[in-house]
C-alpha cells in the first residue's frame, strides 16, 4: 500500500522525534477536539498538551476545538472560562470554592463570565510560550507571535503578536486569503496532499493558483 505521509492516528508521527506528538491522540477530555496533523512541540512532555488547557471546567461545559494541521509551540497555554471572575459584584474574590460556609454566596452559572468555546481553525501556527484567553476565535492560516497574549478575535492568515497581542499585518493579499478558504486543502485526501506537498510548500505563490 502506498505511504503518503505520517499516520494520523499515530501519537508520535516520527518515531525518532518524540517532542512532537499529534494532540487528537493523547487528549481525553472530550471538551477538547482536535483535528488530523494537529501537533504539539515540547521536549518535556509532548503527550501532556492537556495540561496546558486550563480552568477547563466540566460544570462550565466550554471546549476547545482547533483544527487540522495546526503547529503549536511549546509552552502554549488556552485558559479556558473557568478562570474569570465575576467583576459585577463588589468583590471579585471567588469566596464560595474555599467552603467552611463561604459556598453560601456561591454565584449561578448564569452570574459568571462566559465567552464561550475557544475555536482555532485550520494550518495555524503557534510560537512558543503563547497564552489564549477564553472565547477567542482564529482564522485559519493565522500565526501568533511567540509570548503572545491573546484576548481578540484572528482574522484567517493574519498575523498577530505582542501582549497585548495586536494583528501585524495580512499574510496575503484578499484575493489569495479568499482562494485559499474556499480551496481548504487541509480537507483534501492525504494522496492529494502528497502529490502536492511542493506548491503547499512553495513562496511562488502563482503555484496554488493553478492547482489540480
Amino acid at each position: 500500500m502506498p505511504k503518503y505521509g505520517p499516520d494520523p492516528n499515530e501519537i508520535y508521527p516520527n518515531s525518532s522525534m518524540k517532542q512532537i506528538c499529534y494532540i487528537k491522540n493523547v487528549v481525553t477530555n472530550p471538551n477538547i477536539i482536535v483535528g488530523a496533523y494537529t501537533y504539539y512541540d515540547d521536549a518535556g512532555g509532548a503527550e501532556n498538551f492537556e495540561q496546558h488547557v486550563t480552568h477547563h471546567y466540566d460544570f462550565i461545559g466550554d471546549k476547545l476545538i482547533i483544527g487540522k494541521f495546526c503547529a503549536i509551540g511549546c509552552g502554549v497555554e488556552f485558559i479556558m472560562n473557568g478562570a474569570n471572575h465575576r467583576m459585577d459584584s463588589v468583590t471579585t474574590y471567588p469566596f464560595n470554592i474555599m467552603g467552611n460556609g463561604w459556598e453560601k454566596a456561591t454565584p449561578t452559572l448564569d452570574e459568571l463570565p462566559f465567552k464561550g468555546d475557544t475555536v482555532v481553525g485550520n494550518d495555524v501556527w503557534f510560537g512558543q510560550n503563547v497564552t489564549v484567553l477564553p472565547g477567542v476565535h482564529i482564522g485559519d492560516g493565522a500565526i501568533i507571535g511567540a509570548n503572545s497574549v491573546l484576548g481578540h478575535d484572528v482574522s484567517p492568515y493574519h498575523i498577530v503578536g505582542g501582549n497585548p497581542a495586536k494583528t501585524i499585518r495580512k499574510r496575503f493579499d484578499e484575493a489569495l486569503i479568499s482562494y485559499l478558504l474556499k480551496l481548504k486543502w487541509w480537507n483534501w485526501p492525504a494522496e492529494q496532499i502528497f502529490e502536492n506537498l511542493e506548491v503547499l510548500c512553495s513562496a511562488d505563490l502563482e503555484k496554488i493558483k493553478h492547482i489540480k
